[in-house]
Formats: C-alpha cells, sequence, structure tokens
C-alpha cells in the first residue's frame, strides 16, 4: 500500500524517453507502476534491493523509493487489466494515470505508397487511442467509478501524451501518426467531461518534438504541473505558441 503522503503514478510507455526522465525525475517523490515492453527506466525497481557492505543492516533511501515495472504489451487482450489490477493490488489506488506509450512511423511517400500506412492503421490507433481509453475506463470501473470523494481530496487525473502533430499539418509522413493524435486529443476532453462526475480530472500536453526542439524535462515538468493543477478537459501545448484548444502555452515551471 501506498502512504498517503506520496502520490500513486501508473505510467505506460516507462521504458521510453519519455517515461525513462519522468520516473528518474520523480521516482523519490512518486510511488511509480512503470509499464514498459523492452527498456525499463534507469532507475531502482523492485527487481533490486540495495545493501551498504559496510552496514549491511542499514536502511538506504533506495529502497524506499523503487519503482514497481511491469512488461506488458497493452495492446494485447487482457493486459490492460492485468496492468491495472496489479497496480491496485500493490498501491490500493492511483492518482495520476500517465499515457505516455505511443507507437509513431512516418510515411515520407504519403498514404498511397502501397499499403504500409493502410497496414500500420490498427496498430497506431491501437496504441495511441485505444490504450488510453481501456486504461481510464479499467482504471475507473475498477477504482474511481464510485469513490468521488477520495477522488476529489486525491486530486486524480490522467494526463494524455498527445501531440503538436494532432493539431497542425507538418511534413515527413505523419498523416497517420497525427490523425491518432488528433483522436487523442477529442478522446481527453470526452473523458474530462464523463469523468467529471466521480470528480477525475483529463487533460492532454501536445508537446513539439522533444529532445530535438523541447527538451524532455520540460515535457515532464509540465505534466507534474498539470498533475498539481486544477484544470481539466484541455490540451496544452509545449513548446508553442498557443494550446491545440487556443489556451495559452503551457511554459514549464510556472
Amino acid at each position: 500500500m501506498s502512504s498517503d503522503d506520496r502520490r500513486v503514478c501508473l505510467l505506460t510507455g516507462a521504458g521510453g524517453r519519455l517515461g525513462d526522465a519522468f520516473c528518474r525525475a520523480l521516482y523519490t517523490r512518486y510511488d511509480i507502476v512503470a509499464v514498459h515492453r523492452d527498456r525499463t527506466p534507469a532507475v531502482p525497481s523492485q527487481h533490486e534491493w540495495f545493501v551498504d557492505p559496510f552496514a549491511p543492516e542499514a536502511p538506504l533511501p533506495e529502497n524506499d523509493s523503487r519503482v514497481h515495472l511491469i512488461r506488458a504489451d497493452l495492446t494485447v487482450p487482457g493486459e490492460v487489466e492485468r496492468v491495472v489490477d496489479l497496480a491496485l493490488a500493490r498501491f490500493g489506488g492511483v492518482d495520476l494515470l500517465v499515457n505516455s506509450a505511443a507507437h509513431r512511423r512516418m510515411f515520407p511517400d504519403g498514404v498511397v505508397d502501397g499499403d504500409a500506412a493502410l497496414d500500420d492503421f490498427d496498430l497506431a490507433f491501437a496504441t495511441n487511442v485505444g490504450v488510453p481509453l481501456r486504461l481510464s475506463a479499467r482504471l475507473a470501473q475498477r477504482s474511481w467509478l464510485h469513490t468521488g470523494e477520495r477522488n476529489r481530496a486525491r486530486n486524480r487525473n490522467i494526463v494524455n501524451v498527445s501531440s503538436l502533430s494532432g493539431s497542425v499539418v507538418s511534413p515527413g509522413g505523419q498523416t497517420l501518426y497525427a490523425a491518432s493524435k488528433a483522436a487523442l486529443n477529442q478522446l481527453t476532453r470526452n473523458l474530462a467531461a464523463e469523468f467529471a462526475e466521480f470528480g477525475v480530472r483529463a487533460n492532454a500536453i501536445a508537446p513539439s518534438a522533444f529532445p530535438d526542439l523541447v527538451p524532455t524535462e520540460t515535457v515532464v515538468r509540465s505534466i507534474l504541473e498539470l498533475d498539481g493543477g486544477a484544470m481539466t478537459g484541455g490540451v496544452f501545448s509545449v513548446g508553442a505558441g498557443e494550446s491545440s484548444d487556443g489556451r495559452h502555452a503551457m511554459s514549464a515551471g510556472t
């Protein structure tokens, strides 16, 4: 079980650049359930136990802040439910769901160049839209739905990691990826409206390319800002002048 002074975060895409940076920056502040496929974040996990060779019985802070790793392919039937059940069994609740896992394949010659884009459609939308939807719904059904007072007290919320590509047309063959992120943006807005009934917020961040144009640490701080705030139903750009729903861009560290 988690103590009341630490928030519990269920994070997908933990082996990616953003997931790894999130874990490294925040594993001493949050109890993190880190869902990954192959790569793991570079932080202490439940698979390790640290010992001072000069004082083997002495407690070490690394053992108090270990990330709970779960290896899963969330597009496989039943895996989302397994992850949610494991997270709830381990910590008793989830305060922050960060949907960071993504599928991104570019088609520089366009969607009409053979069948590659058409063949990639199901995986792109299953990963970028279906997984966030299913995780949000299952977590609500199994934990949040009838605990509105507790949800509001804990300021529980969802942060979906979208992309600036979901609201602008960019070169490089991003049509399929952009369409899935646009769908994720609208999913976020509708989840916010539905989940308000039981006190759970939903927002999305839409960063420009990171780390090329936006430091990954800035994206992490944007998630942290949303978790600590009161906003809901927003899609906030990170690293551009204005959010995709007309709000001012989120500035890191504010």
